[in-house]
């Protein structure tokens, strides 16, 4: 979440190498707190321009978004914009391209597999034009980014002919800094060749992650503030509606407010094709309320994550365990863990964020400061049982209220009584609720914890942003989430706004 690592809001979570280095992509709440205090963080209320809706990228299948112009518009002038959150890191991946590499003249936009940004453009025969590549990196799987390129190839200076912001800010620092002769055409805008979202046309670099407000403004050179702008009190980064613009013979805007439209442009264009995806897709998880996710930095051998790190996947044949990416000290918390594919030993649950290094062979029995409910039947606090609460299995969904105000974790099964009679709303009488251990002095997350046993394990996260389809549609106190049972009074689905509304 670090600034200088890329990250729009949060603490300094860079363990190594400064500014260059790798981000935990760990929210804090403690750290929050702090922020808060120097006003800088967001406000809890809704405040400016609010992005509804993302659209959810998963590279395993194939997904991507495309169009194809019936009509040549500028090719020496136009604006590439979107709000981007990772999935993964260390992997080359595409975020946007116009046309084929070695078959047609082509640009893009994507990450390298060293986590830098790469913008480029080619001629028909794969012969590089114009290339920049940062030589900042950006590893945060928890920070939303906003990536804008802007080609005018019509400029006298060579470095106005081709600008690269992340976050408002110009790039400026390069490996590699080489920029279009004036007036050249790029494979942007021209009749017959595709524009992709997600992918580069002809090649398999399909993203993974999230995407939202996704702009081409066709014949523009966009001032960055014609695209977001700087929150005056937080000094945060923040997208600005962009209906105003003009979007040329080319241009679109995708909002993806239209679950069964996602490559609806709300401009009024043509629309794209979705390639793979579905109404699933479309996500609540946006550039200004940012939702929690399984914490892909925490990379234990032959585990994996998918569906924008909402999907947990062990297939090691060992213990395996996911954290959420966000840990709290204070406040309730609510989350639906569902069990995709059982394995002998699945524990659902919270732990001491402090787990997130990595531990081999460790399931979440072997965690004191945890406390999870088994397949198996019982409550795990620690390394010791309690009670017989009836087993679960696939398809199953395991409510988990998390009480940091008084110490107390509650379990409930599908549509089941909270187990042990639990009342999450008791308060300090902790009504059927499981003491968490050394609550005052550790900082918890959710967690999921298998062992593979043969057939690979998954457990899929619903901290109120799902990736599987919800019937009953409930939302937290707050109003945010998407559960498919009730929320029980006074808790809330962890995102960045209801950290606010925490710690006001």
């Amino acid at each position: 979440m670090i600034k200088s690592n890329g990250g729009i809001i949060g603490p300094d979570n860079v363990t190594t190498g400064g500014a260059f280095g790798r981000a935990s992509g760990v929210f804090k709440l403690g750290e929050v707190t702090d922020l808060i205090k120097q006003s800088k963080w967001p406000t809890a209320g809704p405040g400016g321009f609010q992005v509804a809706n993302s659209c959810r990228f998963n590279s395993a299948s194939s997904d991507n978004l495309q169009k194809t112009p019936s009509g040549d518009g500028n090719k020496k002038t136009f604006t590439i914009s979107t709000w981007v959150k990772r999935s993964n890191i260390s992997s080359h991946k595409s975020i946007w391209s116009a046309g084929q590499y070695q078959s047609t003249a082509m640009v893009q936009v994507f990450f390298e597999s060293d986590d830098t940004i790469h913008v480029s453009q080619f001629n028909a025969g794969g012969g590089q034009q114009a290339r920049l590549t940062t030589n900042r990196l950006f590893r945060d799987v928890g920070a939303w980014y906003h990536i804008v390129a802007v080609w005018d190839t019509t400029q006298g200076t060579a470095a106005n002919r081709l600008k690269l912001y992340v976050n408002g800010v110009q790039e400026t620092s390069f490996s590699t800094a080489a920029y279009p002769d004036q007036n050249d055409n790029t494979g942007a805008n021209t009749n017959n060749i595709p524009i992709t979202i997600g992918n580069r046309q002809g090649g398999s670099l399909f993203f993974s992650g999230y995407q939202s407000e996704c702009v081409l403004l066709d014949g523009t050179a966009a001032a960055i503030t014609d695209l977001g702008e700087f929150n005056s009190q937080t000094g945060i980064w923040l997208p600005k509606v962009v209906t105003g613009l003009t979007f040329g013979t080319n241009g679109y805007y995708l909002d993806f407010k239209d679950a069964s439209n996602l490559g609806n442009d709300a401009n009024g264009g043509t629309d794209f094709t979705e390639n793979n995806l579905t109404s699933l897709d479309q996500s609540t998880d946006t550039c200004t309320t940012n939702f929690a996710t399984w914490n892909s930095l925490n990379q234990q051998s032959s585990i994996s994550y998918s569906e924008g790190n909402t999907t947990f996947i062990n297939s090691s044949g060992a213990n395996r365990m996911a954290f959420s990416n966000f840990g709290v000290e204070k406040g309730k918390w609510y989350a639906e863990l569902k069990v995709g594919a059982i394995s002998n030993y699945t524990r659902l649950g919270i732990a001491d964020i402090s787990f997130y290094i990595p531990v081999t062979n460790a399931y979440s029995t072997n965690l004191p400061n945890s406390i999870s409910y088994a397949n198996d039947n019982p409550i795990y606090i620690g390394g010791s049982t309690q009670g017989n609460f009836g087993s679960f299995t696939t398809g199953d969904i395991i409510s988990i209220a998390m009480d940091m105000d008084n110490g107390f974790c509650y379990f409930r099964k599908n549509a089941d009584a909270w187990k042990n009679s639990g009342d999450p709303t008791s308060g300090s009488n902790g009504t059927g609720g499981f003491a968490i251990p050394n609550y005052t002095t550790k900082t918890y997350c959710f967690l999921g914890s298998s062992f593979d046993g043969g057939t690979d394990s998954t457990v899929l996260a619903n901290f109120g942003n799902p990736s599987y389809a919800i019937s009953s549609s409930t939302t937290d106190t707050n109003g945010f989430g998407n559960f498919e049972y009730e929320v029980p009074t006074g808790y809330f689905s962890l995102n960045t706004k209801n950290l606010a509304v925490v710690l006001a």
